[in-house]
């Protein structure tokens, strides 16, 4: 059974950084503009305040503001963060399926393509969604990968990236455009990227979740993903 541990390991590689940094008990990540994933500072086991104190410079000389990502077990560190003033932002559910649960129907013609390197229409797409140059970059910087391209009503309609590691498939930048929505697009997009990652020796399929997003949790629960783990983030309100 694949652990939430495991997850945490499968995004990071899935969606790197520019660079991880070990200071101390911490993972540093340089994110050079990629957004909260790959800018934060994660704990790799128990910490002091005075460890606190040393990735918050760590992370000053990458020019990054204060940010951590709290995982399942840091209790001790979400409290000392919260005694500090950081709050909570994006809390975050992993989900997991094998790739056989969305591999069980075959995908209607021209309705869905794996593609690498991105067409200007998919980079149209995300760039909607605010997904731009600095989050494209975090893409190239993945190993075995691939995009999704999304067609319905004979016009392009969504966009996803996938990536392997170590023998999960992890989606992400999951867009649909808003005239497309609620039609099936998403669920057309998950399981090409399940048929991908079946071709390419994957055993699963996980996705990310904003705890927050009703409609996009309901509709990975109802096509058979499970929760494994959580995490949030934990900034400065004046520092964002």
């Amino acid at each position: 059974m694949t652990t939430a541990q495991q997850l945490y390991d499968v995004c990071d590689a899935t969606w790197p950084p520019a660079r991880f940094i070990s200071c101390g008990p911490w993972t540093l990540r340089e994110g050079q503009g990629g957004g909260k994933r790959v800018s934060a500072a994660s704990a790799n086991g128990p910490v002091t305040e005075a460890d606190i104190d040393t990735a918050i410079a760590g992370l000053a000389e990458l020019d990054q503001k204060p940010l951590f990502q709290v995982r399942d077990g840091d209790d001790a560190l979400d409290a000392m963060l919260e005694a500090r003033g950081f709050v909570v932002i994006d809390p975050v559910v992993l989900y997991i399926t094998p790739v056989e649960t969305l591999t069980d129907k075959p995908i209607p013609k021209v309705t869905a393509f794996s593609i690498w390197e991105p067409l200007a229409i998919m980079e149209e797409i995300w760039a909607k969604g605010g997904i731009g140059p600095a989050r494209l970059a975090v893409m190239a910087r993945a190993k075995l990968k691939t995009g999704i391209l999304s067609r319905w009503n004979e016009q392009p309609a969504g966009v996803a990236f996938a990536a392997i590691h170590d023998g999960v498939c992890m989606v992400h930048a999951v867009e649909v455009l808003e005239h497309q929505r609620r039609q099936g697009v998403a669920d057309w997009m998950m399981r090409k990227a399940a048929f991908w990652a079946q071709e390419n020796g994957a055993h699963s399929l996980s996705v990310l979740c904003v705890a927050t997003n009703v409609a996009a949790n309901a509709l990975y629960q109802k096509s058979g993903f499970v929760e494994v783990g959580r995490y949030h983030y934990r900034h400065l309100e004046d520092a964002s």
